[in-house]
């Protein structure tokens, strides 16, 4: 099956194009401390900590590339053009919102690398920004007034996690494949609590403070244009740590009922950590790099999606990486780290399997299931994380991968900036 899955990938690769590095907000649960910023703010505040973090002007920037899923403030279809204006770039430099569901923060790197590759700008700045906990009670039938009977208000947050095409909610698609590869409840509970222990032990031993960019009450005016800002609630003067880390071991976990029927081995605790938060990188040509004097934290070398049956969509990186790899003529085995989305704990053993992964080469500092998945920042925070646990391991290949709703993979190949 995915063979031919593999055949129909859409594969880029790029000869010179860098990136320069990262940048992202803590992530915070659910209704939580962040639950009444909005996603533009949210992407401003990890935009200008980075410019201020590598030091690179804002006003070189020639394109913005933003993404976010779902739609979670009234302003939310200028998201990419504010992120930009607020965040320094120059009023003429266009911006351009990309939506691949779970895939969409890869695929603001991967559109910034083609325009780049086209010779349209030099840097680029790609923003992944999420508010989970704004997602709204919405109707879409009202507009012309209620019936009686038929008055239909229903949580978007929930109701978009049913794919109408196969009828299967995201979490149902992880309970096929658990079926399939004959993943067990052990199995998904042992793989979550590795994954909370790896981002605690990474946080405590201090590896995540390059990464982060603590969220204050700000304000960021803009000559001629109303304010922007944030407002933390009363008595928060200061969000700096991903607030689901937490000790988790597996004898807690395996306490929790299971989320999608009575006999799955999915729960709340060994599935992605539902949060608000927002990640940033920049994106630039060779001839940028050089002529700056930059050091960049690694090359891109490829990326590639492919799409697969919806109703296993979270086994998307398996063709993903394969079509990547193959493109390039690349052994898996000279892959140094991975980043795959942890979107559920059945769906990564699901990839792992398939792949076969050596476990201790993937989401080595903690993945999803520990940290969080605001949808279109995640694709930001992993290749960032691929990128850096590749510096750190000294290796030459990294890549970054993730499923997304409807039956996609998405992946991105790195190489280390020696």
């Amino acid at each position: 099956m995915h063979e031919s899955l593999q055949s129909h990938a859409l594969i880029a690769r790029y000869d010179d194009i860098w990136l320069l590095g990262g940048a992202r907000t803590p992530f915070a649960d659910y209704s939580s401390v962040l639950s009444g910023v909005s996603p533009t703010d949210l992407g401003i505040h990890a935009a200008r900590a980075l410019f201020e973090r590598l030091g690179v002007p804002a006003a070189d920037v020639g394109t913005v590339v933003a993404g976010n899923v779902a739609q979670s403030s009234f302003d939310a279809f200028y998201l990419p053009r504010h992120i930009g204006l607020y965040s320094g770039v120059p009023l003429g430099v266009p911006a351009l919102l990309v939506h691949r569901l779970c895939g969409t923060g890869f695929e603001t790197i991967s559109n910034a690398a083609d325009q780049i590759a086209l010779g349209r700008a030099k840097l680029a700045l790609c923003v992944g920004a999420e508010s989970m906990s704004r997602n709204p009670v919405a109707a879409f039938t009202h507009r012309s007034g209620f019936r009686m009977g038929q008055v239909e208000f229903k949580d978007f947050l929930w109701e978009a996690t049913l794919d109408t095409a196969s009828n299967t909610r995201m979490g149902e698609t992880a309970e096929n494949l658990a079926r399939r590869y004959e993943i067990t409840r052990e199995e998904a509970d042992r793989f979550a609590a590795l994954s909370f222990a790896r981002a605690q032990s990474s946080w405590d031993d201090g590896y995540y403070q390059d990464e982060i960019a603590a969220v204050t009450s700000q304000h960021w005016p803009l000559e001629g244009y109303q304010p922007r800002g944030i407002a933390l609630p009363r008595k928060v003067e200061r969000f700096d740590r991903d607030e689901h880390v937490r000790a988790s071991p597996f004898e807690v976990l395996q306490k929790l009922r299971p989320a999608f029927g009575k006999d799955g081995v999915q729960t709340g605790g060994n599935s992605s950590a539902i949060v608000d938060g927002a990640a940033a990188v920049l994106v630039a040509s060779g001839e940028y790099v050089r002529a700056h004097g930059l050091k960049p934290l690694a090359r891109v070398l490829a990326s590639a999606v492919v799409g697969v049956p919806p109703e296993v969509m979270g086994i998307g990186p398996a063709p993903a990486i394969r079509a990547l790899l193959g493109s390039l003529g690349i052994d898996q085995n000279s892959v140094a780290r991975f980043e795959i989305n942890e979107a559920f704990a059945a769906q990564y053993i699901a990839v792992e399997r398939e792949l076969g992964l050596d476990r201790e080469r993937v989401n080595v500092h903690g993945g999803a299931i520990a940290i969080g998945h605001p949808l279109a920042a995640s694709g930001v925070r992993l290749t960032t994380a691929a990128a850096r646990a590749l510096d750190r391991a000294k290796g030459e290949f990294a890549i970054a991968s993730a499923c997304a709703g409807g039956g996609q993979g998405v992946a991105i190949l790195l190489q280390h900036a020696t």
